[in-house]
């Protein structure tokens, strides 16, 4: 028979080890998936109005790699870099290829679906075109409303803290006898 002060540090740490076990495989997860795509973020909510009727606020879309050739009409997802580092989905409208040889010697311009005029007013002061390497990838698919969670967490900060409490009191005091 083991003590009780022991059985109860021997549970915390199981505990403890099975939480960071789902954080790591959620991990693996979102790694094996950047390996796959080749993009850095395989996937993206839409968090704007911005390409209605397309995609609606909440949709999960799944992106390729960004060295694929995109074309005017596609759909991409890109960032200009800027400290607001959100990632915009937005239509290729224009490209200008300046040269065969050299893929990034490309110039792209794109707006929203449901905008009115084009997104130099969202690139960088001085920026009229993006580039290849401003894409993050091309939409490929997408599941509606799926990521409406994502955004409920990040509007509502509580929530999140709530749900992230929840999951760790529940694997803290689980039973796994």
């Amino acid at each position: 028979m083991v003590p009780k002060p022991v059985q109860t540090k021997r549970h915390l740490m199981h505990s403890a080890v099975s939480l960071a076990m789902i954080v790591c495989s959620a991990l693996m997860i979102w790694k094996g998936l950047i390996a796959v795509t080749g993009s850095e973020s395989p996937i993206v909510v839409v968090l704007s109005g911005s390409m209605e009727p397309g995609f609606y606020r909440g949709d999960i879309l799944f992106l390729n790699r960004p060295e694929v050739a995109a074309k005017a009409g596609d759909i991409v997802v890109y960032n200009t870099g800027t400290k607001e580092d959100i990632p915009i989905v937005h239509r290729i409208t224009r490209m200008h290829e300046h040269s065969e040889e050299d893929i990034e010697d490309v110039h792209i311009l794109t707006k929203g679906d449901n905008n009115y005029g084009d997104d130099v007013t969202l690139y960088p002061r001085g920026m009229y075109w993006l580039q290849r390497k401003h894409l993050l990838g091309t939409v490929r698919g997408f599941l509606p409303y799926v990521g409406m969670a994502t955004i409920i967490m990040n509007d509502y900060p509580m929530v999140k803290y709530g749900l992230i409490g929840l999951l760790a009191l529940s694997v803290i005091f689980s039973k796994d006898d």
